[in-house]
C-alpha cells in the first residue's frame, strides 16, 4: 500500500478544516431560525438569540398547531406536491427521452421551443385569463399545469438520457420492446440518479410555491398551507391595534417567521435523506462495466 506523501496529507488536513468551517456556517441559520421560533418576544428584538431558546416560549407553535385550518391547509400542501410532482416527472422524462434521441426529426425545433420558454413567458394577466377560461381555477390542475416542466430539469434529464449507451435500447428493440417499453424497462431503472434529484426538486418547488394557489384559489379550504402561514404573518404583523390578545399578538410577530421557516421545511427535511440514498446508488446502477 502506498503512502500518502506529506503535501497530500497536508492537502486532506487543510480541506478538513475549510469544509467543517463552510459546514459550521452553513447550518447556523439554521439553528438560529430554530432557537428564535422557541424563543420570547422580549430577547428576540433585543438580538440576545444565537444558537438557544431564550425566553422559552411555544405561543407561536400553539397557536398554528392548534388551529384546524392548519392541517386541512397541511394536508392540501402535500396532495398538491405529490400530484403535481407526478404530472411533472411524466411530462419531463417523456420529453427529455425524445429530445435525447439524436436521429429525431425536427429535434432542433422542440429543443428551440423548450429553450424559448426560458427567457420568454406569456406574462402574469395573460396566463391568468387562460387558466380561468380553461376551467381550471380552484383546482390542482391550476398548480400543475402551468409549472409541469421546467427547462433546466428538461436539459439535465436529456444529458444524463443521451449519455447512456445505445446498444442497450437497441438490443431491448431486437428482444421486441416497443418505446415505452424500453423507456419504462431500460432507461428508467438505470436514470435513478437524474429520477431521483428532479423529484426532490419538483417537490420542494411545489411544496413552497404559494403565489400560484394565491391566483387561482378562491375558497378557503383550498389553500395550501403556504398561503395559510402567509396570512398569519400578515395578521400578526398588522394586529398591532388589536385590543384583546395584544401581547400574544405581539408574540406571534416576532417570531412567526421563524415558526413558518421551521414548519414548511420540516416534511423537506425529512424526505431529503431518503431521497438522497439514490443520488450515489443511482449512479453506480448506472455505470456500465467492461
Amino acid at each position: 500500500m502506498v503512502r500518502p506523501s506529506r503535501s497530500y496529507r497536508v492537502f486532506q488536513g487543510v480541506n478538513g478544516v475549510v469544509l467543517t468551517l463552510v459546514v459550521l456556517v452553513t447550518l447556523y441559520p439554521f439553528v438560529n431560525i430554530i432557537a428564535r421560533s422557541f424563543s420570547g418576544e422580549r430577547q428576540i428584538r433585543a438580538g440576545e438569540v444565537q444558537l438557544w431558546p431564550e425566553g422559552f416560549n411555544l405561543t407561536t407553535y400553539r397557536i398554528v398547531l392548534h388551529d384546524g385550518t392548519f392541517w386541512r391547509s397541511y394536508g392540501n400542501t402535500l396532495y398538491y406536491t405529490v400530484f403535481s410532482t407526478v404530472v411533472a416527472m411524466i411530462l419531463t422524462t417523456c420529453y427529455a427521452y425524445v429530445l435525447s434521441k439524436r436521429n429525431l426529426r425536427g429535434r432542433g425545433l422542440l429543443v428551440g421551443v423548450a429553450v424559448f420558454t426560458m427567457f420568454f413567458s406569456g406574462g402574469l394577466i395573460p396566463t391568468y385569463v387562460l387558466i380561468t377560461s380553461l376551467g381550471l381555477k380552484n383546482s390542482v390542475w391550476a398548480l400543475a399545469i402551468p409549472n409541469a416542466i421546467s427547462v433546466f430539469n428538461l436539459l439535465v434529464m436529456k444529458a444524463f438520457f443521451e449519455g447512456l449507451p445505445t446498444e442497450l435500447e437497441e438490443a431491448a428493440q431486437i428482444d421486441g420492446l416497443s418505446t415505452y417499453g424500453i423507456l419504462l424497462r431500460i432507461v428508467l431503472p438505470l436514470s435513478k440518479a437524474v429520477v431521483a434529484t428532479m423529484v426532490l426538486f419538483y417537490s420542494v418547488s411545489f411544496w413552497n410555491s404559494w403565489f400560484g394557489a394565491f391566483l387561482y384559489m378562491d375558497r378557503p379550504e383550498l389553500m395550501p398551507v403556504t398561503v395559510y402561514l402567509r396570512n398569519l404573518i400578515a395578521g400578526a404583523t398588522g394586529g398591532g391595534n388589536a385590543g384583546a390578545g395584544t401581547e400574544q399578538l405581539t408574540q406571534v410577530a416576532a417570531n412567526i417567521q421563524a415558526v413558518t421557516i421551521v414548519l414548511t421545511a420540516l416534511p423537506i427535511l425529512c424526505v431529503y435523506p431518503f431521497v438522497q440514498r439514490y443520488f450515489v446508488s443511482g449512479v453506480t446502477l448506472g455505470a456500465v462495466k467492461g
